[in-house]
Protein backbone atom coordinates (compact mmCIF):
# COMPACT_ATOMS: atom_id res chain seq x y z
CA UNK A 1 0.00 0.00 0.00
CA UNK A 2 1.37 3.41 -1.05
CA UNK A 3 1.08 6.01 1.68
CA UNK A 4 0.10 9.55 0.76
CA UNK A 5 2.82 12.07 1.64
CA UNK A 6 2.32 14.39 4.57
CA UNK A 7 1.10 17.88 3.73
CA UNK A 8 3.33 20.90 4.31
CA UNK A 9 1.31 21.79 7.42
CA UNK A 10 1.51 18.25 8.77
CA UNK A 11 5.29 18.32 8.38
CA UNK A 12 5.53 21.63 10.26
CA UNK A 13 3.20 20.36 12.96
CA UNK A 14 5.19 17.13 13.24
CA UNK A 15 8.41 19.10 13.72
CA UNK A 16 6.84 21.53 16.22
CA UNK A 17 5.34 18.81 18.42
CA UNK A 18 8.61 16.86 18.31
CA UNK A 19 10.69 19.87 19.40
CA UNK A 20 8.22 20.84 22.15
CA UNK A 21 8.26 17.27 23.46
CA UNK A 22 12.07 17.16 23.22
CA UNK A 23 12.31 19.95 25.80
CA UNK A 24 9.58 18.34 27.89
CA UNK A 25 11.82 15.26 28.07
CA UNK A 26 14.83 17.42 28.93
CA UNK A 27 12.99 19.07 31.80
CA UNK A 28 11.76 15.74 33.16
CA UNK A 29 15.23 14.17 33.17
CA UNK A 30 16.82 17.22 34.82
CA UNK A 31 15.54 16.32 38.29
CA UNK A 32 16.90 12.78 38.17
CA UNK A 33 20.32 14.05 37.10
CA UNK A 34 20.76 16.67 39.81
CA UNK A 35 19.14 14.64 42.62
CA UNK A 36 22.40 13.36 44.17
CA UNK A 37 23.79 16.92 44.10
CA UNK A 38 20.65 18.27 45.78
CA UNK A 39 20.77 15.54 48.42
CA UNK A 40 24.39 16.25 49.19
CA UNK A 41 23.93 20.01 49.47
CA UNK A 42 20.71 19.82 51.50
CA UNK A 43 21.54 16.82 53.66
CA UNK A 44 18.59 14.66 52.56
CA UNK A 45 18.57 10.89 52.97
CA UNK A 46 16.99 8.45 50.50
CA UNK A 47 13.56 8.52 52.13
CA UNK A 48 13.46 12.34 52.24
CA UNK A 49 14.54 12.56 48.59
CA UNK A 50 11.79 10.10 47.68
CA UNK A 51 9.21 12.25 49.45
CA UNK A 52 10.42 15.35 47.61
CA UNK A 53 10.21 13.57 44.25
CA UNK A 54 6.75 12.31 45.18
CA UNK A 55 5.59 15.83 46.05
CA UNK A 56 6.93 17.22 42.78
CA UNK A 57 5.18 14.47 40.85
CA UNK A 58 1.83 15.48 42.34
CA UNK A 59 1.88 17.99 39.48
CA UNK A 60 1.51 15.12 37.03
CA UNK A 61 -1.85 14.32 38.66
CA UNK A 62 -2.98 17.94 38.81
CA UNK A 63 -2.32 18.14 35.06
CA UNK A 64 -5.69 16.40 34.75
CA UNK A 65 -7.52 19.70 35.21
CA UNK A 66 -5.61 21.31 32.33
CA UNK A 67 -5.70 18.34 29.92
CA UNK A 68 -9.48 17.97 30.15
CA UNK A 69 -9.88 21.65 29.16
CA UNK A 70 -8.72 20.64 25.67
CA UNK A 71 -12.19 19.21 25.03
CA UNK A 72 -13.70 22.66 25.70
CA UNK A 73 -11.04 25.28 24.93
CA UNK A 74 -9.50 23.42 22.01
CA UNK A 75 -6.19 21.63 21.48
CA UNK A 76 -4.27 24.62 20.13
CA UNK A 77 -5.05 26.95 23.04
CA UNK A 78 -4.20 24.41 25.72
CA UNK A 79 -0.97 23.38 23.97
CA UNK A 80 0.15 27.01 23.85
CA UNK A 81 -0.56 27.50 27.55
CA UNK A 82 1.28 24.32 28.51
CA UNK A 83 4.48 25.15 26.61
CA UNK A 84 4.59 28.67 28.04
CA UNK A 85 3.88 27.33 31.53
CA UNK A 86 6.50 24.60 31.67
CA UNK A 87 9.12 26.93 30.20
CA UNK A 88 8.45 29.66 32.79
CA UNK A 89 8.45 27.41 35.85
CA UNK A 90 11.45 25.40 34.70
CA UNK A 91 13.38 28.64 34.31
CA UNK A 92 12.21 29.90 37.71
CA UNK A 93 13.37 26.66 39.34
CA UNK A 94 16.93 27.80 38.74
CA UNK A 95 16.38 30.77 41.07
CA UNK A 96 15.03 28.69 43.98
CA UNK A 97 16.53 29.83 47.32
CA UNK A 98 15.74 26.55 49.11
CA UNK A 99 14.39 23.05 48.54
CA UNK A 100 10.79 24.02 49.37
CA UNK A 101 10.62 26.73 46.71
CA UNK A 102 12.38 24.41 44.26
CA UNK A 103 9.87 21.63 44.93
CA UNK A 104 6.94 24.04 44.51
CA UNK A 105 8.22 25.43 41.19
CA UNK A 106 8.94 21.94 39.90
CA UNK A 107 5.54 20.66 40.96
CA UNK A 108 3.83 23.44 38.98
CA UNK A 109 6.16 22.82 36.04
CA UNK A 110 5.07 19.17 36.08
CA UNK A 111 1.44 20.25 35.60
CA UNK A 112 2.32 21.99 32.35
CA UNK A 113 4.86 19.36 31.23
CA UNK A 114 2.40 16.48 31.48
CA UNK A 115 -0.40 18.48 29.90
CA UNK A 116 1.85 19.37 26.93
CA UNK A 117 2.76 15.73 26.42
CA UNK A 118 -0.86 14.56 26.60
CA UNK A 119 -2.19 17.26 24.25
CA UNK A 120 0.62 16.60 21.75
CA UNK A 121 -0.49 12.97 21.60
CA UNK A 122 -4.14 13.99 21.09
CA UNK A 123 -3.21 16.41 18.29
CA UNK A 124 -1.00 13.79 16.62
CA UNK A 125 -3.83 11.24 16.69
CA UNK A 126 -6.36 13.69 15.24
CA UNK A 127 -4.24 15.36 12.55
CA UNK A 128 -2.38 12.46 10.95
CA UNK A 129 -3.70 9.53 8.85
CA UNK A 130 -4.39 6.16 10.45
CA UNK A 131 -1.60 4.39 8.52
CA UNK A 132 0.98 6.82 9.95
CA UNK A 133 -0.48 7.40 13.40
CA UNK A 134 1.74 4.93 15.23
CA UNK A 135 4.86 6.29 13.55
CA UNK A 136 4.00 9.92 14.31
CA UNK A 137 3.08 9.27 17.94
CA UNK A 138 6.17 7.11 18.26
CA UNK A 139 8.55 9.77 16.94
CA UNK A 140 6.99 12.49 19.08
CA UNK A 141 7.28 10.27 22.16
CA UNK A 142 10.84 9.35 21.23
CA UNK A 143 11.67 13.04 20.92
CA UNK A 144 10.90 13.39 24.61
CA UNK A 145 13.22 10.48 25.31
CA UNK A 146 15.89 12.11 23.14
CA UNK A 147 15.53 15.26 25.24
CA UNK A 148 16.16 13.14 28.32
CA UNK A 149 19.27 11.67 26.70
CA UNK A 150 20.65 15.09 25.84
CA UNK A 151 19.94 16.25 29.38
CA UNK A 152 21.81 13.28 30.85
CA UNK A 153 24.75 14.00 28.57
CA UNK A 154 25.04 17.73 29.23
CA UNK A 155 24.23 17.83 32.97
CA UNK A 156 27.76 16.77 34.07
CA UNK A 157 29.09 19.72 32.04
CA UNK A 158 26.46 22.17 33.29
CA UNK A 159 27.14 21.18 36.90
CA UNK A 160 30.67 22.55 36.45
CA UNK A 161 29.38 26.04 35.65
CA UNK A 162 29.51 28.83 38.29
CA UNK A 163 25.76 28.36 38.92
CA UNK A 164 25.99 24.57 39.31
CA UNK A 165 22.69 22.69 39.10
CA UNK A 166 20.78 25.94 38.49
CA UNK A 167 22.24 26.14 34.98
CA UNK A 168 20.36 22.96 34.08
CA UNK A 169 17.09 24.87 34.50
CA UNK A 170 18.20 28.15 32.94
CA UNK A 171 18.54 26.27 29.64
CA UNK A 172 14.81 25.59 29.83
CA UNK A 173 13.92 29.05 28.48
CA UNK A 174 14.53 27.89 24.89
CA UNK A 175 11.02 26.43 24.24
CA UNK A 176 9.41 29.81 24.95
CA UNK A 177 11.42 31.34 22.12
CA UNK A 178 10.35 28.52 19.77
CA UNK A 179 6.71 28.94 20.78
CA UNK A 180 6.79 32.67 20.07
CA UNK A 181 8.03 31.92 16.56
CA UNK A 182 5.75 28.97 15.73
CA UNK A 183 2.47 29.80 17.47
CA UNK A 184 0.88 31.76 14.62
CA UNK A 185 1.08 28.84 12.18
CA UNK A 186 -0.44 26.36 14.66
CA UNK A 187 -4.06 25.50 13.79
CA UNK A 188 -6.89 23.88 15.69
CA UNK A 189 -7.43 20.22 14.76
CA UNK A 190 -10.12 19.58 12.15
CA UNK A 191 -11.81 16.93 14.27
CA UNK A 192 -12.20 19.35 17.18
CA UNK A 193 -13.55 22.08 14.90
CA UNK A 194 -16.08 19.71 13.33
CA UNK A 195 -17.55 18.40 16.57
CA UNK A 196 -20.68 19.91 18.06
CA UNK A 197 -19.40 22.32 20.70
CA UNK A 198 -21.02 23.24 23.99
CA UNK A 199 -20.24 26.14 26.30
CA UNK A 200 -21.33 24.10 29.31
CA UNK A 201 -18.56 22.85 31.58
CA UNK A 202 -18.53 19.05 31.74
CA UNK A 203 -18.77 17.65 35.27
CA UNK A 204 -15.57 16.09 36.59
CA UNK A 205 -17.21 12.67 36.74
CA UNK A 206 -19.01 13.08 33.43
CA UNK A 207 -17.05 10.43 31.55
CA UNK A 208 -17.97 7.86 34.20
CA UNK A 209 -21.59 8.24 33.08
CA UNK A 210 -20.74 7.27 29.50
CA UNK A 211 -20.18 3.83 27.88
CA UNK A 212 -16.42 4.59 27.97
CA UNK A 213 -16.06 4.34 31.76
CA UNK A 214 -14.81 0.75 31.65
CA UNK A 215 -12.19 1.61 29.04
CA UNK A 216 -10.94 4.53 31.15
CA UNK A 217 -10.55 2.21 34.15
CA UNK A 218 -8.73 -0.43 32.08
CA UNK A 219 -6.27 2.03 30.57
CA UNK A 220 -5.77 3.74 33.92
CA UNK A 221 -4.78 0.45 35.53
CA UNK A 222 -2.30 -0.31 32.74
CA UNK A 223 -0.74 3.16 32.95
CA UNK A 224 -0.42 2.83 36.75
CA UNK A 225 1.24 -0.59 36.66
CA UNK A 226 3.68 0.53 33.97
CA UNK A 227 4.70 3.74 35.74
CA UNK A 228 5.58 1.93 38.97
CA UNK A 229 8.54 0.33 37.17
CA UNK A 230 9.52 2.88 34.51
CA UNK A 231 9.40 5.89 36.85
CA UNK A 232 11.55 4.38 39.58
CA UNK A 233 13.86 2.58 37.15
CA UNK A 234 14.80 5.85 35.44
CA UNK A 235 14.65 8.16 38.46
CA UNK A 236 16.95 6.21 40.75
CA UNK A 237 19.50 4.64 38.43
CA UNK A 238 22.04 7.41 39.06
CA UNK A 239 21.51 7.04 42.83
CA UNK A 240 22.06 3.29 42.52
CA UNK A 241 25.12 3.61 40.27
CA UNK A 242 26.81 6.16 42.54
CA UNK A 243 25.90 4.63 45.91
CA UNK A 244 26.13 0.89 45.17
CA UNK A 245 28.52 0.66 42.22
CA UNK A 246 30.82 3.62 42.93
CA UNK A 247 30.27 5.48 39.65
CA UNK A 248 31.25 9.13 39.34
CA UNK A 249 28.89 11.77 37.88
CA UNK A 250 30.83 11.64 34.63
CA UNK A 251 30.67 7.85 34.42
CA UNK A 252 26.93 7.88 35.07
CA UNK A 253 26.41 10.52 32.38
CA UNK A 254 28.52 8.52 29.91
CA UNK A 255 26.70 5.25 30.63
CA UNK A 256 23.27 6.85 30.28
CA UNK A 257 24.33 8.62 27.10
CA UNK A 258 25.75 5.45 25.51
CA UNK A 259 22.73 3.37 26.51
CA UNK A 260 20.29 5.98 25.30
CA UNK A 261 22.09 6.73 22.03
CA UNK A 262 21.93 3.02 21.15
CA UNK A 263 18.33 2.72 22.33
CA UNK A 264 16.97 5.87 20.68
CA UNK A 265 16.95 4.62 17.06
CA UNK A 266 14.98 1.59 18.27
CA UNK A 267 12.55 3.87 20.10
CA UNK A 268 12.00 5.94 16.95
CA UNK A 269 11.41 2.75 14.96
CA UNK A 270 9.02 1.31 17.54
CA UNK A 271 6.24 3.68 16.51
CA UNK A 272 6.53 2.58 12.88
CA UNK A 273 6.61 -1.04 14.04
CA UNK A 274 3.25 -0.52 15.77
CA UNK A 275 1.79 0.40 12.37
CA UNK A 276 3.17 -2.85 10.91
CA UNK A 277 2.80 -5.55 13.58
CA UNK A 278 0.04 -3.89 15.58
CA UNK A 279 -0.30 -2.44 19.07
CA UNK A 280 -0.75 -5.76 20.88
CA UNK A 281 2.26 -7.61 19.46
CA UNK A 282 4.42 -4.54 19.83
CA UNK A 283 3.37 -4.23 23.48
CA UNK A 284 4.53 -7.78 24.26
CA UNK A 285 8.06 -7.05 23.03
CA UNK A 286 8.32 -3.59 24.56
CA UNK A 287 6.94 -4.48 27.99
CA UNK A 288 9.06 -7.61 28.26
CA UNK A 289 12.21 -5.64 27.47
CA UNK A 290 11.17 -2.98 29.99
CA UNK A 291 10.96 -5.52 32.79
CA UNK A 292 14.17 -7.36 31.90
CA UNK A 293 16.14 -4.20 31.18
CA UNK A 294 15.31 -2.50 34.48
CA UNK A 295 15.87 -5.70 36.47
CA UNK A 296 19.39 -6.29 35.15
CA UNK A 297 20.26 -2.56 35.15
CA UNK A 298 19.98 -2.83 38.95
CA UNK A 299 21.65 -6.26 39.17
CA UNK A 300 24.92 -6.41 37.22
CA UNK A 301 28.20 -5.20 38.73
CA UNK A 302 30.35 -4.63 35.67
CA UNK A 303 29.96 -1.09 34.35
CA UNK A 304 29.52 -2.09 30.72
CA UNK A 305 27.11 -4.91 31.55
CA UNK A 306 25.05 -2.38 33.49
CA UNK A 307 25.17 0.00 30.55
CA UNK A 308 24.01 -2.77 28.21
CA UNK A 309 21.08 -3.65 30.47
CA UNK A 310 20.26 0.04 30.89
CA UNK A 311 19.99 0.31 27.11
CA UNK A 312 17.05 -2.13 27.14
CA UNK A 313 15.56 -0.45 30.18
CA UNK A 314 15.66 2.96 28.50
CA UNK A 315 14.26 1.50 25.28
CA UNK A 316 11.36 -0.15 27.08
CA UNK A 317 10.65 2.81 29.35
CA UNK A 318 10.48 5.08 26.29
CA UNK A 319 8.89 2.74 23.74
CA UNK A 320 5.89 1.84 25.89
CA UNK A 321 4.66 5.43 25.47
CA UNK A 322 3.72 5.08 21.76
CA UNK A 323 1.70 1.97 22.66
CA UNK A 324 -0.22 3.62 25.47
CA UNK A 325 -0.51 7.03 23.80
CA UNK A 326 -1.99 5.33 20.73
CA UNK A 327 -4.51 3.34 22.74
CA UNK A 328 -5.50 6.26 24.98
CA UNK A 329 -6.20 8.53 22.01
CA UNK A 330 -7.69 5.91 19.67
CA UNK A 331 -10.29 4.30 21.93
CA UNK A 332 -12.39 7.42 22.62
CA UNK A 333 -14.43 9.83 20.46
CA UNK A 334 -13.26 13.42 19.87
CA UNK A 335 -15.59 14.98 22.44
CA UNK A 336 -14.22 12.73 25.22
CA UNK A 337 -10.61 12.24 24.07
CA UNK A 338 -8.99 14.90 26.27
CA UNK A 339 -11.05 13.98 29.35
CA UNK A 340 -10.38 10.27 28.87
CA UNK A 341 -6.63 10.86 28.54
CA UNK A 342 -6.70 13.08 31.64
CA UNK A 343 -8.55 10.51 33.73
CA UNK A 344 -6.71 7.36 32.64
CA UNK A 345 -3.21 8.84 32.63
CA UNK A 346 -3.11 11.95 34.82
CA UNK A 347 -5.42 10.80 37.61
CA UNK A 348 -5.42 7.00 37.75
CA UNK A 349 -2.12 6.18 36.06
CA UNK A 350 -0.10 8.85 37.79
CA UNK A 351 -0.95 7.43 41.21
CA UNK A 352 1.77 4.90 40.48
CA UNK A 353 4.03 7.65 39.14
CA UNK A 354 3.64 9.74 42.30
CA UNK A 355 3.64 7.08 45.00
CA UNK A 356 6.28 4.70 43.66
CA UNK A 357 9.28 7.06 44.11
CA UNK A 358 8.33 7.74 47.72
CA UNK A 359 7.69 4.06 48.50
CA UNK A 360 10.81 2.83 46.70
CA UNK A 361 12.91 5.58 48.31
CA UNK A 362 11.65 4.54 51.74
CA UNK A 363 12.26 0.86 50.95
CA UNK A 364 15.75 1.62 49.59
CA UNK A 365 16.68 3.27 52.88
CA UNK A 366 16.44 -0.21 54.43
CA UNK A 367 17.36 -2.66 51.66
CA UNK A 368 19.28 -0.58 49.09
CA UNK A 369 18.38 0.77 45.66
CA UNK A 370 18.92 -2.47 43.73
CA UNK A 371 16.56 -4.58 45.85
CA UNK A 372 13.95 -1.84 46.08
CA UNK A 373 13.73 -1.16 42.33
CA UNK A 374 13.92 -4.80 41.19
CA UNK A 375 10.66 -5.53 43.00
CA UNK A 376 8.87 -3.18 40.61
CA UNK A 377 9.85 -5.13 37.47
CA UNK A 378 6.92 -7.53 37.87
CA UNK A 379 4.44 -4.74 37.18
CA UNK A 380 5.10 -4.31 33.40
CA UNK A 381 4.45 -8.03 32.93
CA UNK A 382 1.08 -7.70 34.66
CA UNK A 383 0.36 -4.61 32.52
CA UNK A 384 1.02 -6.36 29.20
CA UNK A 385 -1.16 -9.28 30.31
CA UNK A 386 -3.99 -6.78 30.79
CA UNK A 387 -3.36 -5.31 27.33
CA UNK A 388 -3.69 -8.75 25.74
CA UNK A 389 -6.82 -9.59 27.74
CA UNK A 390 -8.68 -6.27 27.53
CA UNK A 391 -7.61 -4.06 24.62
CA UNK A 392 -8.48 -4.52 20.90
CA UNK A 393 -6.14 -4.15 17.94
CA UNK A 394 -6.46 -0.65 16.44
CA UNK A 395 -3.77 -0.70 13.73
CA UNK A 396 -4.66 1.12 10.47
CA UNK A 397 -8.16 2.07 11.63
CA UNK A 398 -9.60 5.59 11.64
CA UNK A 399 -10.39 7.19 15.00
CA UNK A 400 -14.13 7.07 14.36
CA UNK A 401 -13.84 3.29 13.99
CA UNK A 402 -11.46 2.61 16.88
CA UNK A 403 -13.61 4.64 19.30
CA UNK A 404 -16.45 2.18 18.68
CA UNK A 405 -14.40 -0.98 19.39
Amino acid sequence: MTLAPLTAYQKRLFAFLSVATFFEGYDFMALTQILPNLRASLGMNEAQAGLMVGFINVGTVLAYFLVRKADRWGRRRVLTVTIAGYTAFTFLSGFSPNVWVFAAFQMVARIFLLAEWAISSVIAAEEFPAARRGMVIGVISASGSLGSVVCAGVVPLLLQSPWGWRTVYFVGIVPLLILAFARRSLRETKRFEQQVKSDAERPLLGIWRTPYRRRVAELGAIWLLTYVCTQTGVTYWKEFAVAERGFTDGQVGLSITIAAVVAMPLVFLSGKALDIVGRRRGAVVIYTLTSLGVFFAYTFHDRWALTFALMFGIFGASAFLPVMNAYTTELFPTEHRGDAFAWSNNLIGRVGYVLSPALVGWFAHSVGWSNAVRVTTIFPLVAVALILMLLPETRNRELEETAAL
